[in-house]
């Protein structure tokens, strides 16, 4: 297996050394936010295939939808992928796929937010035209849900919101540092925790994410940020953590 440095271009900021290194039982590969983003997705899947083959095991870490222009493909790409990869691959829940779920449930309601947020692209994505007049929501809402068909749309409503093993936890946005993941409520995962980047997790674990934009793929006191903003037209991110190392990947 040939080395993320390299293939990078340039060295990585090593595991704070007070912290013990992240634990696994085998290499693991966590992709930041796609939103929608289709070419760069494909890009770094096959950086990852040609490192670990096609068994690999990987983690999206939320937000797969909104703001890029191809949303359903990439929705489509990934749900086809876990049915043949099952556990070897795991999409967790952003805030993104979220608002969407709500806009889907209550239209009238959640629809506005949503689209502003990028569903409009989303909703472009799979042929669906929004005029903008807010009573025509709720029939937007069920061109959408026919869109999806019934297997995506159950797939998207189950998908969890955490990740974790031994010393490693991946969420979308963040989480409260001072309880455990499993604890925890769905918001602090997919939309954050006000002390996350504020105050240091006690009991050692790892916390990969996305959700806020790096310029860089950044290492610091325990959390490793991932979401380089695909959409802008900068490279999806990855990182791998391998046998207590921790390495990048961009498409």
């Amino acid at each position: 297996m040939f080395s993320f440095n390299r293939l990078f271009g340039r060295e990585v900021e090593p595991a704070n050394s007070k912290l013990s290194s992240p634990q696994l039982s085998e290499p693991l590969f966590v992709i930041g936010d796609i939103h929608g983003c289709h070419d760069q997705l494909e890009t770094l899947l096959e950086k990852i295939w040609q490192a670990e083959g096609y068994d690999a095991r990987i983690i999206t870490v939320g937000d797969m939808i909104d703001r890029g222009a191809d949303s359903s493909v990439v929705l489509q790409r990934l749900f086809a992928l876990q049915r043949v990869a099952g556990s070897r691959l795991t999409c967790l829940k952003g805030n993104h796929e979220q608002m969407m779920l709500d806009f889907l449930a209550k239209p009238e309601s959640a629809g506005l937010r949503w689209i502003q947020a990028g569903g409009l692209n989303t909703l472009e994505s799979f042929n669906v035209t929004w005029g903008g007049q807010l009573n025509s929501l709720t029939a937007i809402a069920e061109q959408l849900s026919q869109a999806l068909g019934p297997d995506l749309l159950v797939w998207l409503q189950g998908l969890p919101t955490f990740w974790e093993e031994s010393n490693v936890g991946v969420v979308h946005a963040g989480a409260d540092p001072t309880a455990p993941l499993s604890d925890q409520k769905d918001d602090n995962l997919i939309w954050g925790h006000s002390d996350f980047r504020k105050v240091r997790r006690p009991d050692g674990q790892w916390i990969v994410h996305g959700h806020t934009i790096v310029k860089e793929p950044r290492i610091k006191n325990g959390r490793i940020s991932i979401d380089t903003g695909a959409y802008t037209g900068r490279p999806l991110t990855a990182v791998e953590i391998n046998d207590g190392q921790i390495m990048f990947l961009q498409s």
